[in-house]
């Protein structure tokens, strides 16, 4: 998901009779050090409705997907789950050759470990059909909560956006995920 700090969202309002809610159309200042938009990668817990969000430094490329899967396995490992079953769209860094390798060699390693009496947690992805966003139950929470945390009059500054958006989906901040460059891998 992208949180933008620029573009409002459709909104609709009460007011006063003769009086409107105008949101105003917000520009981003050459000297701010922010960017427009922050990447958010995230998964809503179908149990529990529990949201689990990781902000991306940079842009979301498939070495961050996979660090983000990680992180989810983790989480759920320390909840005591043996399988995590993903619905995805088909953003080019969910259905990359990288994200899909990685999957299959760690499902694989997975399963070896559980022989040795190691537990892990699979990876079941489900990919949606092109242009079917209804199909993700995360999809509207996106949409209240991009309306929820709107400022009208004013720009967010990259750190009030994410902790609007951790405070607004009840998670704590983690650490942002980083675009690693190819030279230091």
């Amino acid at each position: 998901m992208w949180w933008s700090r620029v573009s409002q969202p459709n909104l609709h309002s009460w007011t006063e009779q003769g009086g409107s809610l105008r949101l105003q159309e917000l520009k981003k200042e050459k000297t701010d050090p922010d960017p427009k938009a922050l990447a958010c990668y995230g998964m809503l817990s179908a149990n529990t409705g529990r949201m689990y969000l990781r902000f991306v430094e940079g842009r979301p490329v498939s070495q961050v997907t996979t660090d983000f899967l990680e992180w989810l396995c983790e989480q759920a490992q320390a909840q005591s789950k043996r399988v995590l079953v993903l619905i995805w769209d088909n953003a080019s860094w969910h259905v990359s050759k990288q994200v899909k390798t990685w999957l299959r060699e760690h499902n694989q390693t997975v399963l070896q470990e559980a022989q040795t009496g190691k537990t892990g947690v699979r990876i079941i992805p489900c990919w949606l059909p092109i242009k079917s966003p209804w199909l993700n139950r995360i999809e509207p929470k996106w949409v209240h909560g991009k309306r929820a945390i709107v400022e009208p009059a004013r720009l967010l500054t990259a750190s009030e956006l994410r902790q609007r958006v951790s405070d607004y989906f009840g998670c704590e901040q983690v650490e942002l995920l980083q675009q690693k460059s190819r030279h230091s891998v």
